[in-house]
């Protein structure tokens, strides 16, 4: 990608409200779910793009997983991770 299509591209920062759904293919979710768990495992921050924007988020502990299983009716299975995010701040000291 060239540095003029990073420049077009909106950085989503703390203090803004975002959300955008996408309906994908199983194989695509599951490589963008791939991707996703390596960035996790791989260290505390991680960057979720497209064309358009660039999320950067740095992520604290503990991750929450939830399972939500609908068996009635039409079956469907919804999985949930959340992050918490961290902060850089550092305690005052104490005299």
């Amino acid at each position: 990608m060239s540095d003029e299509t990073d420049a077009e591209r909106t950085v989503i920062r703390s203090g803004r409200d975002f959300e955008q759904e996408f309906r994908l293919d199983a194989r695509e979710a599951g490589e963008f779910l791939v991707a996703l768990g390596e960035q996790l495992r791989d260290g505390d921050e991680l960057t979720l793009s497209t064309d358009e924007w660039e999320l950067p988020f740095s992520f604290g502990e503990p991750v929450g997983v939830e399972i939500d299983y609908e068996g009635v009716g039409e079956p469907e299975l919804e999985i949930e991770i959340e992050l918490p995010g961290r902060t850089d701040e550092k305690a005052p000291d104490v005299d």
